[in-house]
């Protein structure tokens, strides 16, 4: 009763808005394969236009738009995703770790190479996590780690009995983020419905909640995080963000930003006297509290890492770290530019020295942000963290599309919309492929060009605007 007097609250036009909008999520979850290109464009687009109509005509109805979050997210629980393969490599590491091994120490390959079947289904495990991902080592942290445990031991050999207990994982996380970033939204006094740009974003419910990535796991912890951070309860936050880094490594990233918000919230502004001897005090002050929010955040990420500690893991993680920036390579902008100017120039593939490079220039655009921009408010702090992380995927070699989603969250927090129009573009990196039977080679950079020229055009034409408007 309670459910159909909220959506009686709906006028005819929206609520067939959200019957259509659960008849192509039902279409995209059971009957889509993912090289039936039209068909998921068809799809995707659709979706897009339904989820901006809902959101921008009910603004005001928060709890109808969660009520509608929720029925969108149920229609994908018995699915098997139909857009990833990573999710049979999630199932792989819980099972292991059940059966004893560390699975940061093997690869799924080395066992079946060897007629070695270290756990159940594991011929049909690996065969669907496709051999590029069984070739290497693990690289998901350690509380990744323990939700694949979960799903394993809750659902015993079923592979879709895992998928639907990593799903609710990602669906509550989603809604944590929802209850966190809602809480967030208030305190800045910015609207509370652009959560839901995030939260209802057909992106983020295909990508999270259809194709099990765990960015919407990490990003629950980040958003939380920052919210402690806001109400100045920054050891607290201290703990929640490793939580995040222990999803997600990326989280690390924005580490170095923090420097200048310590530095202002050393003393309330209210009570900063204008002496040098304060200026002082409160300079240490801010200082201390850093050196000890970077202690704990490092402490506890150790800490959760250390189960699995060896020589070995630290070698066999670094090396697929390290993969990210110097063997893969996927829906790229700036280093397929730098990649062919190498071909010019030298006539091959110069990915092992752009991939050296290209870390360190982002480490330096993060360096500048931290020292040069003003963060001492969570609304610039958050504005540094979405440039941050914009420049990295910008000069990566690999972005896949769930990546985004860390911009997306990011973006509701400030004035900028270049992230929604990425979540709308980014499908186009799964027509990218020339060759339909083998998905994972051939990208087609005219499209790729596409999506890059329209993102840019966003991203520049809102820097600029803001810029003039400064001035």
């Amino acid at each position: 009763m309670r459910y159909q007097n909220i959506f009686l609250k709906l006028k005819k036009p929206y609520l067939l808005l959200v019957l259509s909008s659960m008849l192509f999520y039902f279409v995209f979850a059971y009957n889509l394969v993912r090289t039936d290109y039209m068909k998921l464009l068809t799809l995707y687009v659709a979706l897009f236009f339904l989820f901006y109509k809902l959101v921008e005509h009910n603004k005001n109805k928060i709890k109808l738009l969660t009520y509608i979050a929720f029925l969108f997210r149920v229609v994908f629980i018995l699915a098997i995703p139909n857009l990833s393969q990573d999710f049979y490599r999630f199932i792989w590491d819980g099972r292991m770790i059940l059966e004893g091994f560390n699975p940061y120490l093997y690869t799924p390959e080395s066992f079946i190479i060897n007629s070695e079947l270290p756990i159940e289904q594991a011929e049909e495990l690996y065969a669907g996590m496709g051999m590029l991902n069984g070739s290497h080592f693990t690289n998901y942290p350690p509380l990744n780690q323990l939700c694949f445990i979960i799903a394993d031991i809750f659902t015993g050999k079923s592979i879709l009995g895992s998928a639907i207990v990593l799903r609710l994982i990602i669906i509550a996380a989603d809604f944590g983020t929802l209850y966190f970033g809602k809480k967030l939204l208030e305190k800045l006094k910015l609207p509370v419905h652009h959560i839901f740009w995030y939260i209802l974003n057909p992106f983020i419910i295909i990508e999270l909640t259809g194709n099990l990535h765990f960015e919407g796991v990490m990003l629950f912890f980040l958003i939380w995080s920052l919210y402690l951070l806001h109400i100045n309860k920054w050891k607290q936050a201290a703990v929640v963000f490793a939580c995040s880094v222990s999803i997600k490594l990326i989280p690390l990233l924005f580490l170095p930003l923090f420097f200048k918000w310590f530095q202002k919230t050393a003393i309330p502004s209210s009570m900063v006297e204008k002496t040098q001897n304060k200026t002082r005090t409160s300079l240490y002050s801010g200082i201390s509290k850093l050196i000890w929010f970077y202690s704990i955040v490092g402490f506890t990420t150790l800490l959760l890492f250390l189960p699995f500690y060896s020589s070995e893991f630290v070698n066999n993680y670094a090396q697929t770290v390290g993969l990210w920036f110097q063997n893969f390579e996927f829906n790229a902008s700036v280093y397929y530019i730098a990649r062919e100017i190498g071909y010019w120039f030298r006539g091959y593939n110069e990915i092992a020295i752009i991939g050296k490079i290209l870390p360190a220039l982002i480490l330096l655009f993060v360096l500048y942000l931290a020292f040069f921009k003003k963060n001492k408010t969570t609304k610039q702090l958050i504005q540094s963290m979405l440039f941050a992380f914009v420049f990295y995927l910008f000069l990566s070699t690999t972005i896949h599309p769930w990546y985004i989603s860390t911009l997306l969250i990011l973006s509701i927090f400030t004035n900028y919309k270049f992230p929604l129009v990425w979540s709308f573009v980014i499908i186009l990196s799964y027509l990218a492929y020339i060759n339909i039977d083998k998905a994972d080679k051939s990208e087609n950079l005219y499209i790729i060009a596409l999506e890059y020229i329209i993102v840019f055009t966003v991203f520049l034409y809102e820097t600029l605007k803001k810029k003039s408007l400064e001035n």
